[in-house]
């Protein structure tokens, strides 16, 4: 066993008072001597620690002592040592930059959400080639390129995008592609590919999916399937395998599908 227990989590919940809560949780965190990223906005909270195990789960179950975050299942994996140099939490305006103001989950609640799909059924449309009704399935990688670069779907969309505030101008160049078909976007965690789902419902493109828990969700419930190369992570591991054990930097760029 790896002494060290990395986790990531997000939520898109209301906060009102995020300067009062970066404070707190900044304590906390110092007092565990846990090191890592937190961002919060007035959308929610987005989180990376890492940490001795029981350090880190006791900064999660004081989180979750409050009702907006009870419900907050971090993603885990393991390492032998911490890879973060500091601790840093910040109140930003975004907790992932989009741009667009108006694309917010936290205000529409649970049946608001852009449709999800779990990483089983995810899995089995990629192996019949096709949903559950019959429609072509085709992924949509939402992350930058040099994160492509490291691993991503067989055959998925990717527009050489170098930050996700160009996304929403890609779907808008490119939607027409995805008529008749059924598209899946994903991303690391699923941050970006919820509010990337959003965006293309409220563009009119059908049949939009986000993959629940983002890309280490698919590894740590299937085999990883379908999946070429390592995953990125932003930390000093680099990258992920799809055993969630540290993979390599790429030495030449996967197979894609790129879209013009």
């Amino acid at each position: 066993m790896h002494p060290i227990l990395n986790i990531s989590s997000y939520k898109f919940v209301t906060l009102d008072d995020a300067p009062a809560l970066r404070d707190a949780l900044h304590a906390k965190a110092l007092a565990l001597h846990l090191k890592g990223t937190v961002l919060l906005a007035e959308e929610g909270i987005n989180l990376f620690l890492a940490g001795p195990a029981e350090a880190v789960r006791e900064w999660v179950n004081a989180l979750q002592q409050d009702p907006r975050f009870a419900d907050l299942a971090p993603k885990e994996s393991w390492s032998d040592a911490t890879p973060f140099k500091k601790l840093l939490v910040k109140v930003k305006g975004e907790i992932i930059r989009m741009n667009h103001p108006t694309i917010r989950p936290d205000e529409r609640g649970d049946t608001g959400r852009a449709p999800a799909v779990e990483a089983a059924v995810l899995r089995r449309w990629l192996a019949q080639g096709h949903d559950d009704e019959g429609r072509p399935v085709v992924t949509l990688d939402t992350r930058n390129a040099f994160e492509v670069d490291y691993g991503t779907f067989e055959g998925a969309i990717d527009w050489r995008i170098d930050k996700f505030s160009q996304f929403p101008d890609a779907v808008l160049a490119h939607k027409d592609t995805f008529e008749g078909k059924t598209v899946v976007s994903f991303c690391t965690g699923g941050i970006r590919c919820e509010k990337a789902a959003l965006f293309m419902q409220e563009a009119g493109i059908d049949h939009v999916y986000q993959l629940e828990g983002g890309i280490l969700k698919y590894f740590e419930l299937t085999d990883g399937a379908h999946w070429q190369g390592d995953c990125f992570v932003f930390d000093e591991r680099e990258a992920l395998a799809a055993n969630l054990k540290p993979g390599e930097a790429p030495s030449r760029r996967p197979t894609v599908l790129t879209s013009n």
